[in-house]
């Protein structure tokens, strides 16, 4: 049997960069995920990171690619009735925003990672965990088809909603809250400029619509769509002729097309489960809570939940308290409602609801800067 101190469940962007922050804790851990490295590199997540998240980034020695080639963004926009909004973040606030792809920012913390021979295991099969309500957890796997078993001290669940993490929880000592939204995005990834040099959210009688960016040269658009549809039902010409009507005349002009080589629809949703923590196994990211994506906050309360927990970890072994593994759920759960509060505000703003016209007005700008650019961290 394998030990380790900390064995962490998914190697997502949340289960990286906590190894990556123990490990400047010197803390051993070991990553469990199911998936392998080419899989989970070509996924299309988010690509706005608040200040906070940088700065983790940075502690976690990942950061000078992302500084590097991110873009560094002051303020966005919001149409209303074909008129742009710009709310300047920096001036509200004294923070900004930075655009830089979850992909590009899971290769930086994979190539991290992966230079520790043996700290993630890919494509690990069956994972079960196993005696975390007592002292010493276990987690059991297959991996190049070998049965496995790994004796850590903590487990750290980062595999998001449909992971083993939170189902290894009873049902009896979780309680799960949750609000479906009646309609989906769909997103399109084409190597075009942007139509805007910052992001542009519209709130349009046809539907909602986001103009948001990889680099200058790739550009991620969404619509809002009914949940039955289907991607293939949306060619890319449908697409951005859509686009283009939702958009505020000034942008529709500076409109680039081209082939898409992404395409796909989300469902919405808000959901949190409470405690984030059963023993000895404490969850992080999206296998504790799920934000709509609109103001971008879901990958920014993952690398905010791993903050406090690499924090709480290293008091522990530093110190031998546990006072902060004691008040981590408590201390995440604030920000993590903070967040879904504002989510589904901006979400009821911005989209159009069949059976419920919402108002047009932007009112409390400052407020939703504050909430934009990220609460703090305590």
């Amino acid at each position: 049997m394998r030990s380790t101190q900390v064995a962490i469940i998914g190697a997502g962007p949340a289960g990286l960069m906590l190894a990556q922050l123990l490990r400047r804790h010197g803390i051993d851990s070991v990553v469990l995920e199911r998936q392998s490295r080419d899989h989970v590199q070509a996924r299309i997540r988010a690509g706005v990171l608040e200040w906070g998240t940088v700065q983790l980034l940075e502690e976690a020695g990942v950061g000078e690619r992302m500084l590097r080639e991110g873009l560094v963004h002051e303020g966005f926009g919001i149409a209303f009735r074909g008129a742009l909004h710009r709310i300047d973040l920096k001036a509200l606030t004294g923070r900004c925003m930075l655009v830089y792809g979850q992909t590009e920012l899971e290769r930086d913390l994979a190539e991290a990672c992966c230079a520790h021979e043996g700290t993630v295991l890919w494509e690990a099969a069956e994972v079960a965990l196993h005696g975390f309500d007592g002292a010493r957890p276990r987690v059991s796997y297959r991996h190049g088809g070998k049965p496995g078993e790994l004796a850590c001290d903590f487990i750290a669940g980062c595999d998001g909603f449909h992971g083993v993490s939170r189902a290894s929880i009873p049902r009896a000592a979780r309680t799960e809250y949750e609000r479906v939204y009646p309609f989906g995005w769909l997103g399109l990834l084409a190597d075009v400029p942007p139509v805007h040099e910052e992001v542009v959210y519209v709130s349009h009688e046809r539907g909602f619509a986001l103009c948001s960016m990889r680099s200058r040269q790739r550009s991620r658009y969404y619509l809002q769509c009914a949940l039955d549809e289907r991607p293939e039902e949306w060619p890319d010409a449908r697409f951005w002729d859509e686009l283009e009507a939702r958009l505020p005349a000034s942008h529709a002009r500076q409109l680039v097309r081209g082939p898409s080589f992404e395409k796909s629809i989300a469902p919405l949703r808000s959901f949190v489960t409470e405690p984030m923590r059963c023993g000895r196994l404490f969850l992080a990211g999206d296998a504790a809570h799920i934000v709509p994506p609109t103001g971008a906050k879901g990958l920014n309360l993952a690398a905010a939940d791993v903050r406090v927990l690499a924090q709480a970890l290293a008091e522990h072994y530093r110190e031998g308290s546990d006072a902060l593994l004691e008040e981590y759920s408590a201390r995440a759960l604030r920000r993590v409602w903070g967040a879904i509060r504002f989510s589904w505000w901006f979400t009821g703003l911005l989209h159009r609801f069949a059976s419920d016209p919402f108002s047009e007005r932007l009112q409390r700008a400052r407020a939703l800067a504050e909430n934009y650019v990220g609460l703090s961290f305590d």
